[in-house]
């Protein structure tokens, strides 16, 4: 099984710890973002792993080497002159998922103690293009389930009397056809993709994450919060 790490983040909130280093580097429980990552992939089975990179692409680099890539298979699509986001990462490492097996996208700054063996599993039997780990959580950005759980749109975009809102938690399954139907280029977010999709009748799910915790390590405070967490693991 393979997996897309979300990695070329510019950090900008966490500075000044990120003047020196990647976003995907910073430490939590003596450990980078990044291999903690790598690990929970891993023990959903996934073996073969490629990272987008922008900043401090030479940090990562060096870090995998030093590490043996930590045993895995490991590829970087290194993104030299600005991050393309997800939708435009994921579409720059497309080649990496000749397959045609459904693999893993995780943003690289999420700490998350989801079942991704479930959600891999939702995915197979869903016969989407795409299945999105969200949660009951506040975000500015929530997006639009049916009862079966189908995207149906962005809150504030449609009204919403039905319709379930639930905020994406930056993992996903996706199946290699979603790549060719990737019509956007540029810097773009993968959620775009998901939602023009959606509205024109493809398939894409959302898979609940009722999981005890979840959080990014986007500002000091919830860096802090993420480390508190781990340190009772």
């Amino acid at each position: 099984m393979k997996a897309l790490i979300f990695a070329a983040g510019l950090g900008t909130r966490l500075r000044p710890l990120t003047d020196d280093i990647p976003k995907a580097l910073v430490e939590v429980g003596g450990v980078p973002m990044l291999e903690l990552v790598m690990r929970r992939l891993a023990a959903a089975g996934a073996g073969e792993f490629v990272i987008n990179t922008h900043h401090f692409h030479d940090k990562i680099e060096a870090f995998l080497r030093s590490r043996n890539n930590l045993g895995f298979k490991i590829e970087l699509s290194r993104e030299e002159n600005a991050p393309l986001e997800t939708g435009g990462g994921l579409k720059k490492a497309a080649a990496f998922f000749k397959d045609g097996e459904p693999f893993f996208a995780y943003n690289s700054d999420v700490y998350s103690e989801m079942d991704l063996g479930g959600l891999y599993a939702a995915h197979l039997a869903s016969g989407a293009l795409a299945t999105l780990a969200v949660r009951d959580r506040p975000s500015k950005r929530r997006l639009l389930f049916d009862g079966a759980m189908k995207l149906k749109g962005r809150e504030g975009d449609l009204p919403k009397p039905g319709l379930l809102p639930l905020a994406f938690s930056g993992i996903q399954v996706i199946s290699p056809a979603l790549l060719p139907r990737i019509t956007e280029d540029g810097i773009f977010s993968v959620t775009a993709v998901y939602l023009r999709l959606a509205a024109a009748g493809e398939i894409i799910k959302g898979f609940e994450d009722k999981s005890p915790f979840w959080s990014d390590i986007g500002d000091p405070e919830r860096l802090q919060a993420v480390r508190a967490r781990a340190a009772l693991k």
